[in-house]
């Protein structure tokens, strides 16, 4: 007896819709390897008709007031939260994530900040009125930039969809969002909710890999790109986009330092390190997986972590009692157990260092201590439930450690001396800070980074400016 596959399917102008061309792609659940739908392969006709329909739609929800995009996102984010189980089933079907944890720690949030935006569509002011010049009156405006293109990771595929749309539509452009060809479900059925709210167009889904997206970015429609991905993936888009000179938001990948001083309360240290080095199996590029110890504590610091880890447990989405499930994908799974083959022989593996199981994509919480400076898994995302472990003398070598990669996302300093817990905020060149915790997000605040781990802000009021555009109107008195 076999299982009829799932048929998922792409919403473009209002409508679901197959590939043009019929093409399709599996979808695997990575807590059991098997396949349980298929999903559209996008090509140029479907990006050609979605753009086509994004740009029909963006001038009458440009020329929406805040208060009515406000009033559109209020309904879509009351509308997630009253289906909140059937995005939490999608999401953990596509992902493996623990039912109680998607359910508790990422719907939540995802549902504050649609609320956040919605609210912050009301405040997109520009300065006041004035004469800079004799006879004349200056006004700022601040406008919609049109059509954004925009591709999702498949880390956090429903938060990340939010992060991309709410802000864009909140300040009245239009968009084609395409989620990562392994994680489609769960943006799927928000088209699905958010059917009955927007006007047809404002929000589409195209489903498809990489020459999908590579579409959308070099289509001529869209007056911005945004991706949330690779820094490999980034540096595609950017270039891409450079050939129009389309605007470009790029969050890219992350290496934090977690910084730990003799006077740090290691066991906080110890429990909070671990969950926000392992949730989500270490798939996040904020994630505490590189770790800094003053020497002073070093081994009774590893010990700790060690137990840590050991008391960590992975396993299926219905399990209540596991912090994480598996790695996204089959090529995760080896890229994470590749780093580990690899490692040199001054290091050591604390705990963990294998697969779990023989069915799906499950890694053990992993330390690995004795590490150098220059050593392929400090300077290298490996975006899976690895904890290194390094060794600094003094501050000042902890801040050459913790910014000598090319990533500079976030970061943590845990200490009790309030002086070099500003000392280390001011001189850690990373997005953002933490202080005695780790991973905390809040819609009010931005979250982006520097270096190699792109530009522009996700959340907050920094979050619109990548949406929006300034202009000058200059007016003269004389009528």
């Amino acid at each position: 007896m076999t299982t009829e596959l799932r048929r998922l399917r792409n919403y473009i102008g209002g409508e679901f819709k197959d590939a043009a061309d019929g093409r399709t792609t599996e979808v695997v659940n990575p807590a059991t390897g098997e396949v349980y739908a298929t999903a559209p392969l996008s090509g140029q006709a479907d990006v050609d008709a979605a753009m086509a329909a994004a740009a029909a739609a963006f001038p009458g929800w440009r020329d929406t007031t805040p208060a009515e995009r406000q009033k559109a996102l209020l309904k879509i984010a009351d509308a997630f939260e009253a289906r909140a189980d059937e995005l939490v089933a999608a999401e953990s079907e596509n992902t493996g994530k623990p039912l109680g944890l998607t359910a508790s720690e990422e719907l939540p949030p995802m549902v504050d900040q649609i609320r956040f935006f919605a609210g912050a569509a009301r405040l997109l002011e520009g300065r006041s009125a004035g004469e800079y010049m004799d006879g004349m009156t200056s006004i700022i405006r601040r406008e919609p930039v049109g059509v954004c293109a925009q591709v999702a990771p498949w880390n956090y595929p429903m938060m990340m969809a939010v992060w991309k749309f709410a802000p864009a539509i909140a300040a009245g452009n239009t968009v084609v969002l395409k989620p990562s060809d392994t994680t489609p479900a769960s943006t799927v059925l928000m088209a699905e909710i958010i059917d009955s709210v927007l006007p047809k167009g404002v929000f589409n889904v195209i489903c498809g890999d990489r020459e999908t997206g590579k579409a959308m970015v070099e289509h001529s429609t869209p007056a911005m790109a945004s991706i949330t991905g690779s820094v490999r993936a980034g540096m595609q888009v950017a270039e891409s986009a450079s050939k129009d000179v389309k605007r470009v938001h790029l969050e890219l990948g992350g290496k934090a330092p977690v910084v730990v001083f003799p006077d740090a309360d290691i066991a906080k240290a110890v429990e909070d390190i671990a969950v926000a080095g392992y949730f989500n199996a270490g798939q996040d590029c904020t994630a505490a997986t590189r770790v800094l110890v003053h020497e002073s504590i070093h081994d009774e610091f590893v010990a700790a972590l060690a137990k840590a880890a050991a008391d960590t447990k992975t396993g299926a989405p219905d399990d209540e009692d596991v912090l994480y499930g598996p790695l996204n994908n089959p090529n995760q799974l080896k890229q994470v157990a590749g780093f580990i083959e690899r490692l040199p022989v001054h290091a050591k593996v604390e705990a963990g260092g294998h697969q779990v199981g023989d069915k799906g994509y499950f890694y053990a919480p992993t330390v690995v201590s004795g590490l150098k400076q220059d050593d392929e898994i400090i300077q290298n995302e490996v975006f899976g439930p690895v904890i290194t472990v390094q060794s600094f003398t003094d501050e000042a070598q902890a801040l050459e450690y913790a910014n000598g990669v090319e990533f500079a996302l976030a970061s943590s300093v845990w200490t009790k001396d309030h002086g070099r817990a500003m000392r280390m905020s001011k001189n850690l060149d990373f997005g953002c800070v933490w202080i005695n915790t780790h991973i905390p997000l809040v819609a009010e605040m931005p979250h982006g980074g520097f270096k190699k781990s792109g530009y522009g802000k996700d959340l907050s009021a920094y979050g619109f400016e990548d949406y929006t555009r300034i202009k000058h109107v200059m007016t003269s008195l004389d009528g």
